[in-house]
C-alpha cells in the first residue's frame, strides 16, 4: 500500500512523496527544494529515498534534485527531451517504470514544455496521475514552449483516462482556477459547490489536492471545451466563432492568461 503526502514548497509547490511503510522506501515528484525532503527524511530516520520522478525542466521542479541524488543515491527519472539534471533514466512517450512496486506509464503532454511528461499507475486501489503543470485542479498551465493545439490534445489524452483517477498536480492553484471557471460557466452548479468547498478549505489552509478525471470534466473549463456554453462564452470573448474544440481551448488559455 502506497502513502502519498504532499510536502510544501516555495509558496504554492507541492512536492509529492510517495511512501511504501513495508519496505520504508519513498519517491519524490518534481522536487523544485531539497529542503522538505531532507528534513522528511531526517524526520523518519530508517526510510530511503529511492526515486526521483521529474515531469518537466522548470527550476521550482528540479532545483532539488542535485542535492537529494548527493544525498541518497536515489534514481533520477524525467523526459528524455528536456534537460534534466542529473538524470538516470530518459523516459520517452509509452515507457513503463516501476517505483515502489506500482507501474507507472509515461505519457507525453506537450504544451506547458514541449517535452513535458506525466506519469500515470492504473494498479489499485486507485489510478494516480502525477500530471505536473500540465493538467491543474480546475485549470491548466502556460503555454511556454507549445501551441494551444499541443496542449488540447495532452489534455484530452489525461481526460480519457479513467474517471475515478486521482490528480495530483504540483501548484495550489485551485482557488484562482476556480474563480475562472465561475466567469466562464456562471451557471454550472458543480463549479458553485467546488469554488464554496475550496474556498473553504484554504480559508483553513488546507490542501485541496488530490482531485479526480470526473470532478475535472464537470468543473474544468479547460476538459469542457466541447461544451455549447463554453465555446458561447469563449466566442464572446474573442469576438469570432471557434471552429474546433482546440480553437475554443486557445481562447480560454488566452483569456486566463489575462484574467
Amino acid at each position: 500500500m502506497i502513502q502519498i503526502d504532499a510536502l510544501p514548497a516555495f509558496s504554492d509547490n507541492y512536492i509529492w512523496l510517495l511512501q511504501d511503510t513495508a519496505s520504508r522506501r519513498c519517491a519524490v515528484v518534481d522536487p523544485g527544494d531539497a529542503g522538505p525532503v531532507l528534513k522528511w527524511l531526517e524526520q523518519h530516520p530508517g526510510w530511503q529515498l529511492s526515486d526521483i520522478l521529474i515531469t518537466h525542466h522548470h527550476h521550482d521542479h528540479v532545483g532539488g534534485i542535485e542535492t537529494l541524488k548527493a544525498a541518497t543515491g536515489a534514481r533520477v527519472c524525467g523526459p528524455a527531451t528536456e534537460r534534466i539534471p542529473a538524470r538516470d533514466l530518459a523516459l520517452n512517450d509509452n515507457d513503463q517504470l516501476q517505483v515502489l512496486g506500482l507501474t507507472f506509464h509515461v505519457l507525453a503532454v506537450p504544451g506547458h514544455t514541449l517535452g513535458h511528461i506525466a506519469y500515470y499507475s492504473s494498479q489499485s486501489p486507485t489510478p494516480l496521475l502525477f500530471s505536473g503543470d500540465t493538467l491543474f485542479a480546475a485549470g491548466c498551465g502556460r503555454l511556454f514552449e507549445g501551441t494551444a493545439e499541443q496542449m488540447h490534445q495532452s489534455l484530452q489524452r489525461l481526460a480519457a483516462l479513467p474517471a475515478e483517477t486521482l490528480v495530483y498536480c504540483t501548484h495550489e492553484y485551485t482557488l484562482s482556477n476556480l474563480r475562472f471557471a465561475c466567469a466562464v460557466e456562471p451557471q454550472n452548479p458543480h463549479i458553485a459547490q467546488r469554488f464554496a468547498d475550496v474556498t473553504q478549505l484554504r480559508a483553513q489552509n488546507r490542501i485541496t489536492l488530490p482531485s479526480t478525471l470526473a470532478l475535472e470534466k464537470l468543473t474544468n473549463p479547460f476538459l469542457r471545451t466541447g461544451e455549447t456554453s463554453v465555446k458561447e462564452k469563449a466566442d464572446e470573448r474573442n469576438g469570432v466563432p471557434s471552429t474546433s474544440p482546440s480553437t475554443v481551448f486557445a481562447g480560454l488559455r488566452a483569456w486566463k492568461d489575462t484574467f
